[in-house]
C-alpha cells in the first residue's frame, strides 16, 4: 500500500500508466484526482450559499461561516473544495448564476489555468529563456561599496581599472552556472540611502558595455531609475529588475519600447524605511493583490505579459516570520500566470536564524533557494553559483523524476 504525494498531474498520468489504465480512463480519471482548495475572499451571503449548494451538488464542498448561511454576515470568505473535474463543472453552472457569479467561474477558470501553467518561454531577443521545470539561476553583481552582502565591488576613483576584474567575476558566475546575470549599482539594503543618477550610471555603464561583448548569458540591470534603465539597454541589458514594481510610469515606458524582459518586486514602504515594524493583515493576499496590479498596470503601458516576471521580494519590508511564509507558501504566487523569481541569499533572515554574518550564509542560502524550487520558483537570484547550482541539479532531478 502507498499513500500517493502528487506533485504534478504528470505524475499521475505516469501512475496510471503503470497499472494498465486505458488510454480514455485516464483522460477521464486524471481531473478527479487532481484536488484543490481555494480561498475566496469578500463574496456577498447569498453568493456563497449559492456556491455552497452547486459545489455539494458536484460531491464537493465549500467551507463558510455559519453567520454567512444564516445571513447574518453581508460578505464572507470561503474555502472552495473539490477536484479539478467538479471545478469544471462547477464553473460551467456558474456563467448562468446572477450576484457576481458568473465573474466568479471566469476568475476560477482563469486562476487555475494559471496556477496549472509551468512552461514559459521568455523571449529575449537573442536570447532564449526556457523557464520551466529546471530552476533557473541569477547571478549577482554588486557594483557597490555598501553591498549588504559584503560582495561589493565598487571601488570609487580606481574603478575603471577594475573594469576587468569584474568582467572575470562574471564569467566565472557564468561558468558555474549563472542563467542570468543582474547587475546594480546602488544598495538595496534596509536604510541604503539614494545614490545620484550619474555616479549609478558611472558604476554600471561600462560594465554591461564590456559584458555584452563577453557573456553568452542575458544580463539585467537591478534599477528603478528610468535613465539608468535605458542606457543600461541601449548598452546590452535586455532585462529591468525593479523592486519599485514600475511606480516610475517612464520606466513603464522604456521596458514597452525596448521590449525587455522585466522583473516586478513587491515591496513594503522603501530601502531606508521597509524594515521599520513591518505589517500585513494577511502577508500572501497582499502580495499577490500588490503583484496582480503591478502586472495590468504594466501591460496598460504596452509592456507585453509574457516579458514579465514576479518577486516576492522575501527580505523587503518583511519580518523573518513573513519571509518564511512566503517560502512555505511560494507556490501560490502561480495564480498570477507568471514566472516567479526567488531572492533569499545571504539575507539576514538566514542570518537571524543560524546567528551568522552575511558570508557564512552560504548552507542557509542554499536550503532557502531548494526550498523555492520545490515551492514553485523559476529563478533564484543568488550570490553563490556554484552551490545553489549544484544543489539545484539535485532538487530538479529528484522533482522531475
Amino acid at each position: 500500500m502507498r499513500i500517493l504525494q502528487i506533485h504534478h498531474p504528470e505524475d499521475l498520468r505516469q501512475i496510471m500508466q503503470e497499472i494498465k489504465v486505458d488510454p480514455y480512463g485516464i483522460k477521464i480519471m486524471l481531473p478527479k484526482g487532481i484536488t484543490h482548495l481555494i480561498r475566496l475572499d469578500s463574496i456577498s451571503n447569498i453568493a456563497a450559499n449559492i456556491l455552497k449548494q452547486e459545489m455539494l451538488s458536484l460531491g464537493g464542498e465549500v467551507a463558510v461561516s455559519r453567520n454567512a448561511l444564516t445571513g447574518r454576515m453581508r460578505k464572507a470568505g470561503c474555502i472552495l473544495m473539490g477536484n479539478l473535474s467538479q471545478i469544471n463543472r462547477l464553473n460551467d453552472k456558474l456563467k448562468k448564476q446572477p450576484f457576481g457569479l458568473d465573474k466568479l467561474g471566469g476568475d476560477l477558470s482563469k486562476g487555475l489555468a494559471n496556477y496549472q501553467r509551468d512552461n514559459f518561454t521568455f523571449d529575449l531577443g537573442k536570447y532564449k529563456l526556457s523557464l520551466g521545470r529546471r530552476t533557473h539561476i541569477m547571478g549577482i553583481v554588486n557594483l557597490t561599496p555598501d553591498s549588504f552582502s559584503g560582495d561589493g565591488l565598487y571601488r570609487g576613483s580606481c574603478f575603471v581599472s577594475r573594469v576587468s576584474y569584474v568582467i572575470d567575476f562574471v564569467e566565472r558566475l557564468v561558468r558555474d552556472g549563472a542563467d542570468v546575470i543582474d547587475v546594480g549599482g546602488e544598495s538595496s539594503r534596509p536604510g541604503a540611502k539614494a545614490v545620484p543618477i550619474k555616479e549609478e550610471l558611472t558604476r554600471v555603464i561600462p560594465v554591461i558595455k564590456a559584458l555584452a561583448k563577453k557573456v553568452k548569458v542575458p544580463i539585467s540591470i537591478d534599477t528603478y531609475k528610468p535613465e539608468v534603465a535605458r542606457q543600461a539597454l541601449d548598452n546590452g541589458a535586455v532585462i529591468v529588475n525593479d523592486i519599485t514594481a514600475l511606480k516610475n510610469p517612464k520606466m513603464a515606458e522604456i521596458v514597452a519600447r525596448y521590449k525587455a524582459g522585466v522583473v516586478i518586486m513587491h515591496m513594503q514602504g522603501n530601502p531606508r524605511t521597509m524594515q521599520k515594524n513591518p505589517t500585513y493583515a494577511s502577508l500572501i493576499d497582499e502580495i499577490i493583490e500588490y503583484l496582480d496590479k503591478a502586472i495590468n498596470a504594466a501591460i496598460g503601458r504596452g509592456i507585453d505579459r509574457e516579458k514579465i516576471i514576479v518577486d516576492p521580494g522575501i527580505g523587503f519590508g518583511k519580518a523573518l516570520g513573513h519571509n518564511l511564509e512566503i517560502l512555505k507558501n511560494l507556490r501560490e504566487l502561480k495564480i498570477l500566470g507568471r514566472p516567479i523569481l526567488a531572492g533569499p541569499s545571504r539575507k539576514s533572515f538566514i542570518g537571524k536564524i543560524l546567528n551568522l554574518g552575511p558570508r557564512e550564509r552560504i548552507f542557509g542560502s542554499v536550503s532557502s533557494c531548494v526550498l523555492a524550487a520545490e515551492n514553485g520558483a523559476n529563478l533564484v537570484r543568488v550570490h553563490d553559483v556554484l552551490e545553489v547550482k549544484q544543489a539545484l541539479k539535485v532538487a530538479d532531478a529528484t522533482l522531475n523524476c
